[in-house]
């Protein structure tokens, strides 16, 4: 799975075959992996997948498990606290006080008691992470439904989403932005030469939303109402972390602020051409290659495919003459490429 990502499980038993291994065992081996969270199929493609780490995989199986744990810890909780407001009218009983004159102030302050033990016991978790795609779609859809009035996103790779996708994002956006709900949606500029994506955006343009793009973008990301953050994880999976924290939260608005505020309208693709995208991007790549990023690290924050990076790269030193990265850093810092 790791060298091949494919989920048929004749095409497995074909390498197990090369492998010495019986090709019989590929399809009940494939279902083992996939109950054991060891592979994930592809949301957008059945036909393939990808495997996991074991960490991963482990924190996966877990997770409902802990999930249940909480919902138990917590009913608990709230069970004792509403039992805990009869302490008071119990104590004050078998001390021998007028509880006929004092019944109802003890146990109203009874009450209020058991409500003051009770706040945090079903609060959701400052931070929590979620591992699986259904998961994460299910708590989106809740915020969704719950959100009062704003939601921000970055959507790093904006030129590669599936049209299907985009259709589903359509329906729910149409539904907050009817309600008033403002939205706002950073992508890379490679999105604004995509079709599919040029559609969605001037769809959701009409009704009200607002897009920008950059270069550079500073990972995925999305908030509702500043007081909730989805984060992807970084262990390969489709999984989020749910960030409720209000300090980390308002630290994550202020990052994407200062982004939005650099970028350009999407609207202005057209008017900006290839010319000036181009020119910048090339600024952009030299500066990562001075920087002494890997290609893969610039395909991943440009938005765009490693191949298609590797092409820009190459054309770059091409130019500058460069057979180096640390001759085209020279280069561009003599042409002045690298000014701010």
């Amino acid at each position: 799975m790791l060298e091949h990502g494919s989920l048929d499980a004749a095409a497995l038993a074909a390498h197990l075959t090369g492998l010495g291994l019986d090709p019989d065992g590929a399809a009940p081996a494939l279902e083992r992996l996939l109950a054991w969270q060891l592979v994930h199929r592809d949301p957008d493609d059945p036909r393939l997948g990808r495997a996991v780490a074991p960490e991963a995989a482990m924190a996966a199986l877990a997770a409902p498990v802990e999930a249940a744990v909480r919902r138990s810890r917590a009913e608990l909780a709230h069970r004792q606290a509403l039992v805990a407001g009869f302490l008071p009218v119990h104590r004050q009983t078998v001390a021998g006080g007028n509880a006929a004159a004092d019944g109802p102030a003890i146990r109203a302050a009874g009450g209020n008691a058991a409500a003051a033990d009770a706040p945090g016991a079903d609060d959701p978790p400052q931070l929590q992470v979620i591992a699986t795609l259904p998961e994460v779609r299910a708590a989106l859809d809740r915020a969704s439904a719950e959100c009062r009035s704003e939601v921000l996103t970055s959507q790093p790779g904006g030129g590669s989403r599936v049209p299907a996708a985009m259709e589903d994002a359509l329906r729910r956006d149409r539904v907050l932005l009817a309600r008033g709900v403002r939205m706002r949606t950073l992508y890379h500029h490679t999105a604004r030469f995509n079709g599919p994506s040029q559609a969605y955006v001037e769809a959701a343009t009409a009704l009200g939303a607002e897009y920008r793009t950059a270069h550079e973008l500073f990972g995925r990301l999305i908030v509702f109402d500043r007081e909730l953050a989805f984060l992807p994880l970084d262990d390969g999976s489709w999984g989020a972390l749910v960030v409720r924290q209000e300090a980390l939260v308002a630290y994550l608005c202020e990052i994407f602020e200062q982004t939005w505020t650099l970028a350009r309208p999407f609207a202005e693709a057209a008017e900006d051409g290839f010319g000036q995208v181009a020119q910048e991007l090339d600024q952009t790549i030299v500066r990562m290659l001075a920087a002494g990023l890997k290609d893969e690290a610039i395909a991943r924050r440009l938005g765009m495919s490693l191949r298609t990076a590797r092409r820009h790269i190459a054309d770059i030193m091409d130019e500058l003459a460069a057979d180096s990265r640390f001759q085209a850093g020279v280069a561009a810092a003599r042409a002045g490429l690298l000014d701010d």
